[in-house]
């Protein structure tokens, strides 16, 4: 009786992902509905800050995708930590071969807190020349209309920051896939389901823009140098002075490097691990988007074939209609139609991430380790 009990229960649970999938694809259904043209008048000069540390795969093509922007007036500044950096050459590079754009080379930052990043953007915030600040990683790629794109929402002076949702550019190689394919087939599910449910009060640490006035009021990149999730900080305490923040429907590309299973699967431990320390009871809840775990819990302890396979068609439709609606037809990522067999691998691999990132101690960051405490990073004593 008690078994019998514990299986029915064990059983309801396991619909909790296909509800969850149904929630997604409405979710995603509505933020990529038609919208009305952004104000096109609107387009205040702008600053784009690039915090770089080593070479990205096709580097160039990166920085050269902000350097063809269908914008009338930005600026893009670079900071590296010191000029050995093998970025340097490229960049250089590229102040040659677009002569005609405002592009910077910072060397150096001031050691205000234990993050890299956030330093090199405190130094590249004081020497920007315009207002609205555009923050993206060195291994985003961008399309030309991006700048109107996050630029636009500004005209409303209720919006705090403006965030993209990402997808990724791999060589092909499995590792990469598996890991790229999570951006807009599991990833950005999720966020659209928290947008759905009352908005975001975070950002996507990849793409974000925001201006000076509103760093100001929070205390600067500054306030946020030893954080290990930067990105939900400076969300989050903008939000906090009553500003929205704005997530975009035009999406970035990440570009993903030639990788091992291994590194694809620190990278994305670090990843949940920011969601834990940023937003625990939301890492704790991921439990319920792991369809392929409950869906085979659910096939072990259907008492008919008839119902496991009711589980199974359920999980293969719900779950590839999420990731179409999602990634393909609203962020028009092909990745997601090409490798959309690879669903399941991505899921047992993303639940295997989950597992180890309740036990996870250390961040690795490029060539740093750290712990976190209280949300900081704390350097590891070599």
């Amino acid at each position: 009786m008690a078994w019998t009990v514990i299986r029915e229960a064990l059983m309801a649970l396991a619909l909790a992902p296909f509800a969850y999938y149904v929630v997604a694809i409405v979710a995603g259904e509505r933020f990529f509905r038609p919208r009305g043209s952004a104000p096109k008048d609107h387009t205040p000069p702008v600053s784009i800050l690039k915090p770089i540390r080593g070479l990205d795969r096709d580097a160039y093509e990166n920085f050269a995708s902000f350097c063809r922007q269908d914008y009338p007036e930005f600026e893009i500044l670079f900071c590296v930590t010191g000029r050995d950096d093998d970025a340097v050459p490229v960049i250089e590079r590229l102040i040659r071969d677009f002569p005609e754009r405002s592009i910077r080379l910072l060397t150096g930052a001031p050691s205000i807190g234990a993050s890299d990043k956030v330093n090199k953007l405190c130094r590249m915030a004081g020497e920007a020349r315009h207002d609205i600040v555009v923050v993206t990683d060195s291994d985003v790629r961008v399309e030309p209309g991006y700048l109107r794109a996050v630029v636009s929402p500004f005209v409303d002076p209720r919006v705090g920051a403006v965030t993209c949702l990402y997808r990724g550019l791999t060589d092909g190689s499995l590792a990469s896939d598996i890991e790229a394919l999570g951006n807009s087939a599991d990833f950005a599910p999720g966020v659209l389901t928290a947008w759905l449910f009352g908005g975001v009060n975070f950002l996507l640490g990849a793409a974000m823009a925001t201006t000076k006035k509103h760093l100001a009021e929070i205390g600067g990149f500054e306030s946020l140098a030893d954080y290990f999730c930067d990105d939900y900080e400076l969300g989050n305490r903008i939000a906090a002075r009553g500003y929205r923040l704005e997530l975009s429907a035009f999406p970035v590309s990440l570009v993903y490097p030639k990788q091992t299973i291994l590194d694809a699967f620190r990278h994305q431990v670090r990843w949940n691990l920011s969601i834990r320390y940023s937003r625990p009871w939301g890492h704790a809840g991921m439990i319920f988007s792991h369809g392929l775990a409950w869906t085979l819990l659910a096939v072990f302890l259907a008492p008919s074939a008839l119902m496991a396979s009711a589980y199974l068609a359920a999980y293969v439709l719900l779950r590839g209609d999420m990731a179409l609606t999602v990634g393909a037809r609203g962020m028009k990522d092909p990745l997601v139609r090409q490798k959309i067999w690879m669903l399941p691998l991505r899921d047992a691999f993303a639940f295997i991430v989950w597992l180890a990132s309740f036990c996870s101690q250390r961040i690795r960051w490029r060539d740093a380790q750290f712990y976190v405490r209280d949300k900081k990073l704390v350097p590891v004593e070599r």
